[in-house]
């Protein structure tokens, strides 16, 4: 029997699995499954996180609590092919999967709202891997996350030869729904690209 693909959805700060849930299996294309893993970390106001603040995790630094993360995702996704997406910090954790023994089984990412934590290695394995889409969602008002650091790492993607789907919006930290229709089409596109 041929593995089931998948699509993986990480959410951000002080989320959870249950919340990413919803949002995930509407985006998921036809005939895929859908992943929502817990963050690694218990976050200290609520839900859970990919990574927190060093002081309240003595001894493991926010880098490495991201490689933890990481790896961790790394040993527990599902075989088949993988669509790889977060909100936020859960972005920036799944942009950097492609640095994991993963990579050859993504065959498109989603990123809401997010920035990359990994910006040297990024660009290094994009230098050596085959490019693939992306879709890319940020608000121009987002407080949490600039603008400015979202359209860095779309350009990082463009720059290595990628497909990056563009969807702008005027809003804050959050996914505009009423562009759900574009997400949704990128996102089947990916699934039948590969």
């Amino acid at each position: 029997m041929a593995d089931m693909n998948h699509l993986v959805m990480l959410h951000g700060m002080t989320g959870t699995s249950s919340k990413m849930r919803p949002l995930a299996e509407s985006l998921a294309p036809h005939n895929w499954g859908v992943v929502c893993p817990e963050g690694t970390y218990v976050h200290p106001r609520s839900g859970r996180a990919w990574w927190v603040r060093e002081e309240l995790i003595e001894a493991v630094t926010p880098a490495d609590q991201i490689l933890i993360s990481m790896k961790s995702l790394e040993q527990s996704l599902p075989e088949g092919k993988l669509i790889v997406g977060g909100f936020s910090q859960g972005g920036a954790i799944a942009s950097a999967m492609l640095e994991t023994s993963i990579e050859d089984r993504i065959v498109g990412l989603v990123l809401l709202a997010t920035m990359t934590v990994r910006g040297e290695q990024l660009r290094k394995i994009l230098g050596s891997i085959r490019p693939r889409s992306v879709v890319w969602m940020h608000g121009e008002r987002d407080h949490i996350v600039n603008i400015d650091d979202g359209v860095k790492l779309a350009s990082i993607f463009e720059d290595a030869g990628w497909n990056v789907v563009h969807l702008r919006h005027g809003k804050g930290h959050m996914v505009d729904l009423s562009q759900k229709d574009s997400l949704i089409d990128a996102i089947r596109r990916m699934s039948e690209d590969d």
